[in-house]
C-alpha cells in the first residue's frame, strides 16, 4: 500500500465522520496585479479567470489584503474593492486582511503607514476612523464583508513601536484592537471580526497572547467573533497536525471562539533546500499538496464544538513568486503557465 493510501486509512481511524468545513478559503490578492503583467490561466485546457476557476472548484471565501497605500500595485482600497465585488459576483464571501500599514505586515513588520499619527491617542483615533470607512465602504458598492482581519500575524503587535508587544507591554495593542473592532461594528454590526496569529500550532505562545491581551476597559472577548491562525510546514518541525489539534482545542475551550487556518500552502513540485517540513512522509507534489490540506481540514473538523469552520490556502496561483516566501521552490495550485494541477480539487474536495 502507497503511502498516501496508508495516510487517508490513518487518518479515517483518527479523525472518524469528518465533515467538510464551512468555508473552503483561497487568498488570491495578487490577481489583479498578475493579470495586468499578462499572467492567463487555464483549467482543463480552457481559459479563465483565476478567480473563476477557484470557484468552480468549490472556492467560497475570497481572502483579499488591504494595505494603507493608495497604490493599487500595493493593494490599495480600491484595489481590494475591485477585487473584491469580482469575488461577490462569483458567489464567493469576502474575508479583508487589513495590515495596517504600507507594506506587508507580519510577526517581524508592522511598520505605521506613513501620514498617520505616532501616538496612542492619535492612532487609536486613526485606525477606528480608516477601519470605519473601510468597512463602510465596502458595504456601500454592495459587497459587505463576512470577516474581517483586524491586523496580520499579529505576535507581537501591530503599529511598532507604539503597540509593539515587545517593548510597549500589551495595553497599547490592547486599546488598538478595541479601537479598530468599534470601528467595523459602527459601520456594519454583522461583520465579523478575526484577531489573526501566526504559528496556530504554538499552544503555549497562543494561549500566552490571549491570556494577555483582554484588559478591562480595552479589548475585550466580546469585541471580536474568530482566532485565524497561520499554519505553515515550513518554519518549525513544531507544526504537526497534532501540535495543531492541541493548539486548538485548548484555546477553543478557554474563549469559545471559531477558528480559522486563514494561511497555509505546500510545496506542488521542485525542492525545499535546507527546509525539513514539519508533517513528515506527504510527497512534494499536488497530491501531497491535497494531503496536507485535508489533514488540516481533519484536524479542524475535530476542534470542539464544531469550532473549526474554514481553511484559506494562501496565494495558490501567484505565477512567478511560486516560493510564496518559503524555502520550498513551488507551493502554486498551478503551473508557470497558468495551467491548473490536479490540486486544485483540494478547495473542494479535501475541505
Amino acid at each position: 500500500m502507497h503511502f498516501i493510501q496508508l495516510y487517508l486509512v490513518a487518518t479515517s481511524i483518527l479523525f472518524p465522520f469528518v465533515e467538510c468545513l464551512t468555508y473552503h478559503g483561497a487568498d488570491y490578492s495578487s490577481l489583479v496585479n498578475l493579470e495586468n503583467a499578462g499572467k492567463t490561466y487555464k483549467d482543463s485546457g480552457t481559459t479563465e479567470k483565476f478567480d473563476a476557476i477557484l470557484h468552480n472548484h468549490g472556492t467560497n471565501l475570497a481572502r483579499i489584503r488591504v494595505w494603507t497605500s493608495t497604490n493599487n500595485a500595493d493593494y490599495s482600497l480600491s484595489y481590494g474593492l475591485a477585487l473584491a465585488k469580482r469575488a461577490v459576483a462569483l458567489g464567493m464571501e469576502l474575508l479583508i486582511d487589513l495590515h495596517y500599514s504600507d507594506t506587508w505586515a507580519d510577526p517581524g513588520h508592522q511598520a505605521i503607514p506613513s501620514g498617520w499619527p505616532t501616538t496612542l491617542s492619535g492612532l487609536n483615533t486613526e485606525i477606528y476612523t480608516y477601519t470605519l470607512n473601510l468597512v463602510s465602504a465596502f458595504s456601500a458598492q454592495g459587497t459587505p464583508i463576512q470577516f474581517l482581519q483586524i491586523g496580520n500575524e499579529i505576535n507581537n503587535g501591530i503599529l511598532w513601536p507604539v503597540g509593539e508587544i515587545s517593548s510597549a507591554g500589551y495595553s497599547p495593542l490592547s486599546q488598538l484592537l478595541h479601537s479598530a473592532a468599534n470601528g467595523a461594528h459602527d459601520a456594519d454590526d454583522s461583520v465579523k471580526v478575526v484577531v489573526h496569529l501566526a504559528n496556530g500550532w504554538d499552544e503555549s505562545a497562543v494561549a500566552s497572547f490571549y491570556e494577555q491581551i483582554f484588559i478591562a476597559g480595552e479589548f475585550a472577548t466580546t469585541d471580536f467573533d474568530v482566532m485565524g491562525f497561520s499554519f505553515y510546514p515550513f518554519y518549525d518541525a513544531g507544526a504537526t497536525y497534532a501540535a495543531l489539534l492541541a493548539s486548538m482545542n485548548n484555546i477553543v475551550s478557554s474563549y469559545g471562539k471559531d477558528v480559522m487556518v486563514v494561511e497555509t500552502d505546500w510545496p506542488s513540485s521542485g525542492s525545499c533546500s535546507g527546509v525539513t517540513l514539519s508533517q513528515s512522509g506527504i510527497p512534494l507534489s499536488a497530491a501531497g499538496q491535497e494531503t496536507w490540506v485535508n489533514g488540516i481540514k481533519n484536524v479542524l473538523s475535530e476542534v470542539s464544538g464544531g469550532h473549526g469552520i474554514g481553511i484559506v490556502y494562501w496565494e495558490p496561483g501567484w505565477i512567478g513568486n511560486d516560493a510564496l516566501g518559503s524555502g520550498c521552490s513551488n507551493n502554486l495550485v498551478v503551473d508557470d503557465s497558468g495551467n491548473t494541477l490536479a490540486s486544485i480539487s483540494l478547495f473542494s474536495a479535501d475541505m
